[in-house]
């Protein structure tokens, strides 16, 4: 989510000073002794940016109260931002806004270093704070409502181009503490004020416009239907390396909410052109039957609800609502019935438990308990197959396990004994 690249940030730092010092100067608003003057001309002549840099520090702290010393603090910052001193760039971001607290380049600086430092922090401690930090310096921003020396045409524009940068880091927080609905918010906020071209740029908000789809994604529950359209939308314009996860992702969520692929197409042809789904769009789309719906189609429509297979009728135990599984059930309760071949999860002497179906079998998940008859006198080992008999009894929905009465194991029959072969004596 780190689309607003440093760069960027600053050229807003860099910009005014110089535009500013030139209107101070040209009004004859800047007086400088001759001293100071010189102490002034020392810093700014320099080449190197760190020596530049405390030049004009020990220059402010010679004149503290020098009529550009807000000029020259954000000098500072910019200087210290072209150099790999990560900590001598945020205090000097720090010394910006203590002078100006709605100094929107110190702001952005700030967000943009401590947001940095909590995504590649490994201590989910130091990462939150981290985040945490950016986030409040970005509600700052978000908050400002003006800056010394800075017009309110001036301020406004600077707002304009800070914005992406505060309310992403807020929506970056948000994910971290789970606050997906306060992610969202920010996200939406940050992509419908951005000019729509950059919503479709690698280099700007099109990362956003992902994140936001996982946002919606990993929420509680998950919105699986604008997951899908904003993947969507990030897939159409994500560069090739990129295009086939997001895309695996969009799809997923479209046949999550519907439960297929068809009408699809149209999805990805509307989030070609439009950021947000058109209006009505997205209501247009019937979500997938709710397991509950197809097992009461499926007992509604079964003259014999004990003929159905026993994975149908599992199933109905399981997801159906208790009339209709009581339905299906109440269609075997007390009747009879031999399972060959099933699976011993655990035995003793009175009770068997076992993997019956083939979903139990494949999930390695038990769903039949077994009382036995008599006690067993060979009780047989976790992992066998054997052949049960029993008569249902009654059933649990969740976890599924249906209990049977007066087990039997059933023994294998034994082949017959062959009769020995009589040969007839040879006669000649």
């Amino acid at each position: 989510m780190k689309k607003v690249v440093l760069a960027s940030l600053l050229a807003l730092v860099c910009a005014a000073p110089s535009a500013s010092m030139l209107r101070a100067q040209a009004a004859g608003q800047v007086q400088m002794s001759a001293d100071e003057y010189a102490a002034y001309n020392n810093a700014n002549t320099q080449t190197d940016p760190t020596a530049k840099a405390k030049a004009f520090q020990a220059y402010l702290k010679a004149y503290p109260n020098s009529s550009v010393k807000l000029d020259v603090l954000t000098q500072i910052v910019f200087l210290y931002s072209q150099t790999t001193d990560e900590a001598a760039t945020l205090a000097a971001a720090d010394d910006l806004l203590a002078a100006d607290p709605g100094n929107l380049r110190g702001l952005a600086l700030k967000v943009y270093y401590l947001r940095a430092d909590g995504d590649k922090a490994t201590d989910p401690a130091t990462k939150q704070a981290d985040l945490d930090k950016a986030a409040g310096y970005a509600t700052q921003g978000l908050n400002a409502t003006g800056s010394k020396g800075v017009s309110a045409d001036d301020f406004a524009k600077f707002k304009a181009a800070t914005m992406p940068t505060f309310e992403s880091a807020v929506a970056d927080d948000d994910l971290a503490k789970k606050d997906n609905a306060g992610a969202i918010a920010a996200l939406k906020t940050e992509l419908n004020g951005v000019p729509v071209a950059d919503t479709q740029d690698p280099n700007k908000q099109l990362q956003d416009v992902y994140v936001l789809a996982q946002a919606y994604y990993t929420a509680t529950p998950p919105d699986f239907l604008n997951c899908a359209w904003y993947a969507t939308r990030a897939a159409n314009f994500a560069p090739a390396a990129f295009k086939t996860p997001i895309s695996q992702l969009a799809t997923y969520c479209y046949k999550k909410f519907h439960g297929a692929a068809d009408g699809y197409d149209a999805m990805t042809a509307s989030a070609q052109t439009n950021l947000n789904p058109p209006a009505g769009f997205l209501e247009a789309i019937k979500p997938a039957p709710k397991p509950e719906d197809m097992v009461h189609s499926l007992v509604t429509t079964t003259t014999d609800l004990a003929t159905l297979a026993l994975g149908d009728k599992e199933t109905a135990l399981q997801y159906g609502t208790k009339d209709d599984a009581d339905k299906v059930f109440d269609s075997v309760k007390g009747k009879s019935v031999e399972f060959p071949g099933v699976t011993v999860v655990s035995a003793t002497a009175d009770q068997l438990v076992l993997m019956v179906s083939d979903d139990a079998n494949a999930s390695k998940t038990p769903d039949f308990t077994v009382m036995m008859k008599e006690p067993l006198t060979k009780i047989p080992a976790v992992g066998d197959k054997i052949t049960v008999d029993g008569t249902y009894a009654s059933y649990t929905a969740n976890p599924l396990m249906i209990t049977m009465s007066d087990g039997v194991v059933v023994e294998p029959k034994k082949a017959p004994a062959k009769p020995p072969v009589r040969r007839r004596p040879v006669t000649h």
